[in-house]
Formats: structure tokens, C-alpha cells, sequence
């Protein structure tokens, strides 16, 4: 049983658990292929800003928990540097769901205890809705932003599929800095010119903030307008 679950790429090149080499090789792999359309993704591996939470299974307590407490610690590390870049990919060894809806279920399901187990201050950003019907909606956890991917190994998209479940959590405020350095239009572009290609057409659930939807991205799966998001914010 793993004690410790938030690693650097430094940590695992220096930890000899076949389990953690196997799964940051899945990522890595991946991330890695020439092809693949996510640039950022790409500069957080090549520049070691890739983060890796290690975990059982999804939405129980106790990974709730250490999720939690997880979280916390890329936020730090990610405002501390500045960073652009940096992400944390949350993988729950033993979760297999058997399609997209239930990945999408237990997707929000997780997101549902976070929110429920957040004891900051203020556990939402002020920059972003809590409603999943507003088109300026965004996860928050700890006062904190956040664009939320899921990853699985069945999913419909190919830069989505990934051989063991997983979540990836980007601060929403990097999209921002981006925007400031005036290069997140061309890095949009890209990213969704390689996507195309990388799978064979574009991702009909692709939106920018503020246009559409967010809350629908988040589980890979495609949705229509009927989708209604199984996410209530406020304490319980």
C-alpha cells in the first residue's frame, strides 16, 4: 500500500515500484507520441511540470482525501513557480469502469466529494461560476480554478484514452497567463488542428471559456444539450 501518493518525475526515476514505473510510462508514452495533440501536456513532460497523484479507487473517502490533500500541494507548487504549465494527472489503480458513462458518473462523482470535503474559507474561485448550466463555470477546490480531462481506457476520443483511469487538473489562471503572453489563440489552434488530425476529426465537445459549456468537456464523452451535469455546489 502506497503511503506516499503526490511524486515528481524526480521521484519516480529515483522509485523502484513497478506499479509507479508502469503508470508514469503510460503517461509518459502517450504524452510523448509525435503526434499527439496536447502541446501543453507535451511542455509539462519534457520540462518535469508533469504531476502524478497515485490512488485506489475513485469518489472513497480516503482517496478523497489524499486527492485532497494532493491538490493543495499543486496549487502551491504551480503558484509558487508561475508555472504555465504544470499539471496534475490523478490515475486510481484500481478503477475500471466498463464505458464512458460510467467514467463520466464516477468523474463527478469524485468532483462531488472534493467540493464536499473542501474546508478552505472559500472553496470557490470568485473568477469562475458554481453553477454547471453558466457558461463561466469551472471546478474549484480550495479557492482554486481548474480544467478538469478525464482519461480511460475506453474512451471515444484517442488523445483521451489512456491504459489506466485517470484525471488531469490544470489551473485555470495558466489559460489566463497564456492569454496575457498573447499566445493562447495560436496554441489553441494548434492543439486543435493536431487534434483532428491525431484522431481523424474534431472533438464536437471542444468549447472556449465562456462559450459553451465547460462542465460537459470534462469526462471526454459526448454529450448533447439534454445533458444535465450531476454536480450540486454548497455544503450538504
Amino acid at each position: 500500500m502506497l503511503t506516499k501518493t503526490y511524486f515528481t518525475p524526480d521521484d519516480l526515476e529515483t522509485n523502484d515500484s513497478a506499479l509507479l514505473q508502469d503508470i508514469y510510462s503510460s503517461i509518459s508514452e502517450k504524452v510523448g507520441e509525435t503526434e499527439y495533440p496536447c502541446v501543453g501536456a507535451k511542455a509539462a513532460l519534457n520540462s518535469k511540470q508533469l504531476r502524478i497523484g497515485v490512488y485506489d479507487r475513485m469518489a472513497t473517502d480516503e482517496t478523497t482525501r489524499q486527492l485532497g490533500h494532493d491538490l493543495k500541494q499543486y496549487i502551491a507548487e504551480t503558484l509558487a513557480t508561475e508555472s504555465e504549465y504544470m499539471t496534475m494527472v490523478a490515475f486510481f489503480k484500481e478503477e475500471e469502469p466498463a464505458d464512458e458513462l460510467a467514467f463520466e458518473n464516477k468523474l463527478w462523482a469524485q468532483l462531488q466529494r472534493l467540493h464536499d470535503s473542501d474546508d478552505s474559507p472559500a472553496p470557490w474561485d470568485p473568477e469562475v461560476s458554481s453553477n454547471p448550466t453558466d457558461t463561466n463555470f469551472s471546478f474549484s477546490y480550495n479557492g482554486t480554478a481548474f480544467f478538469v480531462v478525464g482519461l480511460h481506457p475506453n474512451a471515444s476520443r484517442k488523445a483521451r484514452t489512456l491504459g489506466y483511469t485517470s484525471m488531469a487538473f490544470n489551473l485555470h489562471r495558466q489559460f489566463e497567463q497564456l492569454r496575457d503572453k498573447g499566445v493562447y489563440e495560436n496554441m489553441k489552434k494548434v492543439i486543435r488542428d493536431r487534434d483532428a488530425a491525431y484522431d481523424g476529426s474534431i472533438n464536437p465537445m471542444l468549447n472556449d471559456f465562456g462559450e459553451g459549456l465547460e462542465a460537459p468537456q470534462y469526462s471526454g464523452r459526448q454529450v448533447d444539450d439534454s445533458w444535465k451535469c450531476p454536480f450540486l455546489a454548497g455544503k450538504l
